[in-house]
């Protein structure tokens, strides 16, 4: 690239996100999460992309007593990280989060399969965990209790949106002299700029 490929930065990440699917990556959808508590401690984890508004947001669930949706609750503002060293490629957005709506966290659950239903259902996620055989055996006992039955969503298992306000564009080059392309939303437009390596 020498000039800006895309005016929306949403654009822009479609087609690097488009490419990296096509190109067959194993888990192309996933994600850093970066959070951090009020007195600025700091921790990231890998999670799975769920969907992008055009214009609007990123998407992402988890349990809403676990670490990271803590944090998340406790200071609203979070970055994640894409990486596709394959394609020499990796993108930073920065944004507020927001929770999803009950009818939109409801819809995802649905399109779930049964064991990752149970899963959710059984994990108390970044508790403390006695021992797997105890996991196991929640599983099959949950798995027991729910045969021939929906199940329903649990009322602490939901998503987030992390409404982008900051993109940053890293293309792979030779001698270390990467391309940097920076996208800014002020007063609801796009500010598009270029850093050094």
């Amino acid at each position: 690239m020498t000039s800006v490929p895309f005016q929306n930065p949403y654009d822009f990440f479609s087609s690097c996100f488009d490419q990296a699917k096509a190109a067959g990556l194993p888990q192309h959808d996933s994600m850093v999460l970066i959070t951090a508590t009020k007195d600025a401690r700091p921790s990231g984890r890998m999670v799975l992309l769920k969907g992008v508004v055009f214009n609007q947001d990123f998407r992402f669930f988890t349990n809403y007593e676990s670490r990271k949706a803590g944090e998340l609750i406790e200071n609203p503002r979070a970055q994640l990280l894409f990486y596709w060293p394959h394609l020499g490629r990796q993108i930073r957005v920065e944004g507020a989060i927001e929770k999803l709506s009950a009818e939109d966290s409801g819809a995802y659950w649905n399109s779930r399969g049964r064991g990752s239903q149970i899963g959710a259902v059984a994990s108390e996620q970044s508790h403390p965990l006695d021992s797997y055989e105890a996991m196991e055996t929640r599983v099959a006992e949950l798995t027991r209790s729910f045969e021939g039955q929906p199940i329903p969503r649990p009322e602490r298992w939901g998503g987030f949106a992390l409404k982008a306000e900051y993109f940053e564009f890293w293309e792979d080059r030779v001698n270390r002299l990467h391309e940097r392309f920076t996208y800014q939303r002020e007063a609801g437009k796009w500010k598009i700029g270029r850093l050094w390596p």
